[in-house]
């Protein structure tokens, strides 16, 4: 019997519905962590350690290739060396999923009945869908197609979905029509994640993805940005914001305490997501 990795039977065990899509999605993340861990890989190597077929692994890596995550040559599947993988969904979503887990059941407590709240596209404020139903009714205004998915039919939760150019890399729409139903609307708060903080400044490596998020920071009352530590003194080209334009910070107990104390100095207000046992 073919043994599939550890981290595979958690992932799987965790999956709460038994849809092939749910699974599709699973194992395609838990190969790309697998490729990327690796650096590169033979395609038969996939079929052994997660138990599929030859024919599976083949789609699963093409549609990776198509993410612009991998390059397939002769039955070799090749990490890309480009900042799309570190923007790509696929990637982020196991990336410190505790740390986010943490961040965004905190980033609820900024989140009240009634309101009308942008949710970008990050996989850090996807975690939030889960704590909605205990705050309903709200409306939930997003670009994510994934967020979108864990969304719909949630009860008094009224879903206004941003349509626009899709990109494959992310499962969202972004772009000028994205932008235009963006300054259609005025919400409550928009809760927002980034790629890299450096200097003060928050910066991500796509620019479509700056436009987007920066019209859901204008077009909202209060600005909340969740970063989790790994996002501390990294670069990216493109600048979005200062840290001190934000009405709070969200960050997890592992981030440094310089930063937090050179935020806080900056008359930021910084919130520390903990875990059981955390430092105060």
């Amino acid at each position: 019997m073919t043994q599939k990795t550890s981290q595979g039977d958690d992932l799987l065990d965790q999956l709460t519905s038994d849809s092939r899509q749910t699974r599709q999605i699973a194992r395609r993340r838990m190969i790309a962590e697998a490729v990327m861990n690796e650096g590169s890989m033979r395609i038969e190597d996939l079929t052994d350690r997660f138990g599929i077929s030859l024919m599976t692994a083949h789609r699963d890596v093409d549609e990776l290739v198509s993410r612009g995550l991998f390059r397939k040559t002769r039955g070799i599947v090749t990490a890309a060396a480009t900042n799309l993988i570190e923007s790509s969904e696929v990637y982020r979503a196991n990336r410190q999923s505790a740390e986010k887990k943490l961040i965004a059941e905190a980033a609820m407590q900024f989140v009240e009945p009634g309101q009308a709240i942008f949710f970008d596209d990050s996989t850090t404020v996807l975690q939030m869908a889960a704590h909605l139903p205990s705050k309903v009714p709200v409306t939930a205004i997003t670009n994510s197609l994934t967020l979108m998915n864990a969304l719909k039919g949630m009860r008094d939760v009224t879903l206004l979905a941003l349509g626009g150019q899709y990109y494959n890399w992310c499962n969202a729409f972004m772009g000028r029509m994205t932008i235009n139903e963006i300054r259609g609307l005025r919400a409550d708060v928009a809760f927002i994640s980034m790629s890299a903080i450096s200097d003060g400044t928050v910066l991500h490596q796509s620019p479509e993805t700056v436009d987007t998020k920066r019209a859901m920071f204008d077009c909202s009352v209060k600005r909340i940005l969740l970063a989790d530590h790994t996002k501390f003194e990294q670069r990216a080209l493109h600048s979005f914001a200062a840290l001190d334009e934000f009405d709070v910070v969200i960050v997890d107990e592992k981030t440094q305490p310089v930063h937090i104390d050179r935020m806080r100095s900056r008359d930021i207000n910084v919130v520390i997501a903990k875990g059981a046992g955390g430092r105060s």
